[in-house]
């Protein structure tokens, strides 16, 4: 089992780290992928990954961080030449939502992203919310590139996800879709390909059921995969495997 997107390095995570990873090993988890949102955010996931062989790390500026973190291109090659177990770029993406920060920010580092997935060839960790016509206006510029991508916390439309499916797009599934009000998240999961679902905590968020309102951590995602299982109709250790095998494919492949 693996999550594919925690945020290690935020509280109350980051001061319980060697208890949170064990309780993590102890239901299964194999790998655990943390996120990074910020500059900041960055230099302490560079640490976190080296705690421990089953830690991984990305590289990358949260949509809401667009306004205060300018970044180049060679932020990445630089820090990708270095850390080898950083292995994915982002989070990264639109939020009209809050709108935290300027929506050309967001745009031109979400651009800027996308290009050096391209040029490192590793996964783009994509944040989209009520955003989905221009995030996939953006992503069809590069329709005829070879991009990797992954949709974090998938909470789009079924139109949606049709749309990025051309784009051989994967979808992760959060503690929302064991929400009693995701109905329509959970149909969409359920008309995904298995072969393009993962699953993650977003942790410490979105705490799954019976969990929901506490501060979220990576071994809860067994009720997260339990409940994609039973959506998708299938054993959950068959859906483990399944999105194990996805989160290596497109990682590692």
């Amino acid at each position: 089992m693996i999550d594919s997107h925690c945020h290690l390095d935020h509280e109350p995570l980051f001061s319980d780290l060697k208890n949170v990873i064990q309780r993590s090993k102890e239901i299964g988890v194999k790998k655990l992928l943390t996120i990074s949102t910020s500059i900041e955010s960055f230099s302490r996931v560079k640490d976190i990954v080296n705690r421990d062989e089953i830690i991984f790390g990305t590289i990358g500026i949260h949509p809401h961080e667009a306004d205060k973190n300018n970044v180049n291109s060679e932020f990445f090659t630089k820090n990708l030449n270095e850390n080898k177990k950083i292995i994915g770029i982002g989070e990264t993406g639109l939020d009209f939502y809050y709108e935290n920060s300027d929506r050309d920010k967001q745009i031109e580092s979400f651009k800027m992203h996308i290009k050096a997935a391209l040029e490192a060839n590793i996964p783009l960790i994509i944040h989209s919310r009520n955003a989905e016509e221009k995030t996939y206006e953006v992503l069809n510029e590069y329709k005829d590139e070879k991009l990797k991508i992954l949709m974090h916390c998938f909470t789009g439309s079924q139109k949606f996800a049709e749309k990025l499916l051309k784009f051989n797009s994967y979808f992760s599934a959060s503690g929302i879709i064991t929400f009693k009000n995701s109905v329509d998240l959970q149909n969409t999961f359920n008309s995904l390909p298995l072969d393009r679902i993962l699953i993650e905590t977003d942790s410490p968020f979105l705490a799954p059921v019976p969990n929901r309102g506490k501060k979220n951590e990576p071994s809860f995602i067994d009720f997260t995969a339990a409940k994609l299982a039973e959506i998708k109709g299938i054993e959950k250790s068959e859906l483990i495997k399944i999105t194990t095998n996805n989160f290596n494919n497109l990682f590692f492949n």
